[in-house]
């Protein structure tokens, strides 16, 4: 949602390949270590004649049928929607970082690290590290849009990264790192374009937003070790220094 250096991704082979995020944290790290270079990685009643009518409709036991019948039928939509899931797909630099940032959202059901938006199948990571796949490090989100919308995580998403560096989060630099919102259906594309265009009108940034927004296509789960990557590992040097300080200034630790 990112040796012999302690705090790069790049010199992590031993384990499988990894690679690094957005933070001038992670800068900060890489500098003070070894020094080897890491790879860039919702109609009412009709009117009445009748004043008896009137009256009666206003009545306090008429209100609470009116009540009791409203609430009978949000009950149930919710009975209708209970279980029901969508599916978000976004890309906002290293997989470990926004994969954990959107596992704390209530509502969220389940993050998937992995790959989209390139030309090869069953990419590997080391492939996409070679940067001449075309795949983005993305999450898939599974959510209940009953307890939180896409509009929802999308305020989520820009905040959890830098939407204005292109092929760049921080220290990590390539293709594979890029801004990208992966959009599974029409109204999806519609609230992205939409929450993109206010989000460059707010002048949050200096710089102009370079989120791409593009169909979604194959999601390519990546290798199990990148699942879940900070809960499994939070004492990793780029766990500590990178995403732990994100997650502190989201509010979610």
């Amino acid at each position: 949602m990112k040796l012999p250096s302690l705090f790069s991704r790049a010199g992590h082979r031993s384990l499988p390949l990894v690679s690094s995020i957005l933070s001038t944290f992670a800068a900060l790290a890489i500098s003070v270590s070894t020094g080897q270079e890491k790879d860039p990685k919702a109609p009412g009643p009709k009117p009445s004649n009748s004043s008896n009518e009137v009256k009666d409709q206003a009545s306090p036991a008429n209100s609470a049928k009116t009540t009791a019948a409203k609430e009978n039928s949000v009950s149930e939509k919710a009975d209708a929607n209970k279980g029901k899931t969508a599916i978000a797909t976004f890309g906002g630099g290293c997989f470990w970082c926004t994969e954990a940032v959107m596992e704390r959202l209530e509502g969220v059901v389940d993050v998937k690290s992995g790959y989209m938006g390139g030309h090869v199948d069953h990419p590997t990571y080391e492939q996409v590290c070679q940067k001449d796949t075309g795949h983005v490090e993305v999450i898939q989100v599974t959510y209940d849009p009953g307890q939180i919308t896409f509009d929802d995580l999308l305020d989520v998403f820009w905040q959890a990264h830098d939407p204005t560096t292109w092929d760049q989060q921080g220290a990590d630099k390539g293709p594979q790192y890029r801004s990208v919102i992966f959009t599974h259906t029409p109204e999806q594309k519609l609230q992205a374009e939409n929450s993109k265009k206010a989000l460059n009108d707010s002048g949050k940034f200096s710089s102009p937003v370079v989120t791409e927004i593009r169909d979604a296509s194959t999601f390519w789960e990546a290798e199990d070790y990148h699942q879940d990557f900070f809960k499994n590992n939070p004492n990793y040097g780029y766990c500590r220094v990178v995403i732990s300080p994100k997650l502190k200034k989201l509010g979610f630790e």
